[in-house]
């Protein structure tokens, strides 16, 4: 019913809503917030109408103050060239409408794209399932560890991380292991990679599940990860690996190194570079069907028999009881998912092997050539590396960064003497500017 004022949305009379406001004792609704008055509307907002082409000019010149660099930026963010044909399939109405596709009858291309992308990830994995509906890499590895802590017979409490793990995803993992009264500990790296005597020394019944990635943070291919997983094994620690879409294709499948579950970004397709903005993976056996956060979508029959897509399996807090939910992932990115989906269709099984045999290439060919610059040495680990490599030079890394990015490149500071270079297909063309700017700088 309508509001005597005729608002059509309020669900409630003027007469309710101040027999309510009697009940709890306030004169009305504004009582009922502290809102101070330095932020509190006043009935103005001060901004002057405009017409379109004002705006536009103006939102011009506020970029334009942008400085103008070439990022060779990484460490989990990266961006490869998107197809146009995704933006104008995933600009179509019937997408960018559709928040939640809670009715099948009126959503069955989104479902079906959506069913396509689960089983892109499970053929680039290995496992059984995949979910579509994970924020980011971060979100997915506390939501790994949650899942572990419900399904692993064993009485640990720790998840083991590599020391060499980005600062942002470390701390959303251990927000979500403070809501299950879990610890999170690190193991050693060596040269980039895992050292797996170390993992092996430390490893033991408290451990409840085991992360490592490949590629790691600094771009290195974990070369012993069925080592990495015998140890999980042999405590009934789940193994968590994580990686990303593009690396899956050439890398050695996450199953056959006994991963339980996957985890990681998908935004590498689909998106470009959004430093915040991801697409989270989440594959795992079927072991865990029941236990899989966020959403599924399923293939069905409809009522004439005929193949039909659904949401399935949707064990989030809204749709059952809040106590048995096995996640409060609510903001659906399925979206982002389908942009992925048709990246990943677009560029087809070789294409998306050629991707990321590139990203392999032009790392190696990039490190070379900054090796033979004076005063710097790369790639600092002796390990084969997949879009990005550590730099070590003779002078204050933190100077050098600045000194870049005066010539206009962007790269990243990690350590008192070591930088961080990622090259993708979008800035390979740029490679010679930024060792001919590595040399002026050094």
């Amino acid at each position: 019913m309508s509001r005597a004022n005729g608002t059509p949305y309020a669900p409630h009379t003027d007469a309710e809503t101040a027999a309510m406001l009697a009940e709890i004792g306030v004169d009305d609704e504004e009582a009922l917030f502290d809102i101070p008055e330095s932020v509190a509307f006043d009935g103005e907002f001060g901004i002057e109408p405009r017409t379109e082409r004002e705006i536009r000019d103006e939102c011009a010149r506020m970029l334009n103050r942008n400085d103008d660099l070439t990022e060779f930026l990484g460490r989990g963010h990266y961006g490869h060239y998107v197809p146009s044909v995704v933006d104008h399939l995933s600009d179509r109405a019937e997408f960018l409408t559709s928040y939640t596709q809670y009715q099948p009858e009126a959503s069955q291309g989104f479902l079906q794209a959506l069913f396509e992308y689960q089983s892109m990830l499970v053929e680039l994995t290995g496992l059984d399932v995949a979910n579509c509906s994970m924020y980011d890499a971060a979100t997915a590895l506390g939501e790994a560890a949650t899942l572990a802590d419900r399904v692993r017979a064993t009485s640990g409490d720790v998840v083991l991380v590599p020391e060499q793990l980005r600062e942002g995803k470390r701390a959303v993992l251990e927000n979500y292991c403070a809501g299950v009264d879990l610890t999170v500990e690190t193991y050693p790296m060596a040269d980039g990679t895992a050292d797996v005597d170390a993992l092996a020394d430390r490893a033991g019944d408290d451990v409840v599940m085991l992360y490592a990635e490949s590629p790691t943070v600094r771009g290195c291919i974990e070369e012993r990860l069925a080592a990495i997983g015998d140890l999980a094994g042999e405590t009934d620690a789940l193994f968590a690996l994580g990686s990303d879409v593009v690396a899956l294709s050439v890398l050695q499948s996450p199953e056959a190194v006994g991963a339980d579950v996957v985890v990681g970004e998908a935004g590498a397709l689909g998106l470009p570079t959004s430093y915040g903005m991801g697409l989270g993976i989440f594959a795992c056996s079927d072991e865990f069907l029941r236990q899989v956060p966020g959403r599924l979508v399923g293939a069905s029959e409809d009522a004439n028999g005929d193949r039909a897509y659904t949401l399935t399996l949707q064990t989030r807090e809204q749709h059952i009881r809040k106590e048995r939910a096995t996640s409060n992932i609510c903001t659906n990115q399925a979206w982002v998912a389908l942009r992925a989906a048709i990246h990943a269709a677009t560029l087809g099984p070789d294409g998306l092997v050629d991707l990321a045999n590139d990203c392999v290439r032009e790392a190696e060919a990039l490190a070379t050539r900054i090796d033979d610059c004076s005063g710097a040495a790369a790639p600092v680990h002796d390990r084969h590396h997949f879009r990005e490599f550590a730099v070590r030079v003779d002078q204050p890394a933190a100077a050098v960064a600045e000194e870049l990015e005066a010539e206009g490149f962007a790269v990243h500071a990690i350590g008192d003497h070591l930088l961080q270079v990622c090259v993708t297909d979008l800035n390979a063309g740029r490679a010679d500017g930024l060792v001919a700017a590595f040399e002026e700088v050094l």
